[in-house]
């Protein structure tokens, strides 16, 4: 059908960026299992044919696993990638984890926080979950180029809310150069 169609066909993710909370080993690799959790997740399988290794490790038999026609179906199964991306953190290794019920918060063995020793990773913005931290997105852009065979990608969605001042006048409101 996409053939006769001539249609391309393309996923849409929502990533952060995670920065390692120190230069430690430990740190570095939990910013990388926090990309592999949060990206790599649903990216890995269609561009390799299966789940980051680290997942495979530390999600273990709650994992499904694909067969071999899966894998190969998978891998390039797009044309374009659709990337969302808002905010970023600090990725700390938690393996105390370890010992916690698993979910998809405790899997990943990180501890994600916007801020490290009361050095932000940059300005909030009025939802909690947004942490200003635009040379993010350049990061994970380089980052997928690199890991996922520099693929098509179209920036999807991006940016930042604002505080509500109900006492704006709209022209003012519409000023925006905090961006």
């Amino acid at each position: 059908m996409q053939a006769s169609q001539k249609g391309i066909i393309g996923i849409t993710l929502l990533s952060h960026w995670y920065e390692p909370a120190s230069k430690e080993k430990a740190d570095v690799d939990a910013a990388h299992r926090g990309l592999d959790f949060m990206f790599g997740w649903f990216m890995h399988p269609i561009t390799k044919g299966n789940y980051p290794k680290s997942m495979r490790s530390l999600v273990g038999s709650r994992l499904p696993k694909f067969s071999k026609e899966e894998s190969e179906d998978l891998k390039g199964s797009f044309d374009f990638l659709g990337l969302n991306y808002y905010s970023s953190y600090y990725a700390a290794d938690a393996p105390h984890l370890r010992d916690a019920r698993p979910t998809i918060q405790t899997d990943s063995l990180i501890n994600a926080t916007f801020q490290v020793n009361g050095k932000p990773l940059g300005p909030m913005s009025a939802s909690s979950w947004l942490c200003i931290y635009p040379q993010g997105l350049r990061k994970l852009l380089l980052y997928v180029k690199n890991m996922y065979n520099d693929p098509i990608i179209y920036i999807t969605e991006n940016g930042r809310d604002e505080f509500n001042d109900p006492t704006l006048p709209l022209e003012e409101s519409l000023l925006d150069t905090y961006r």
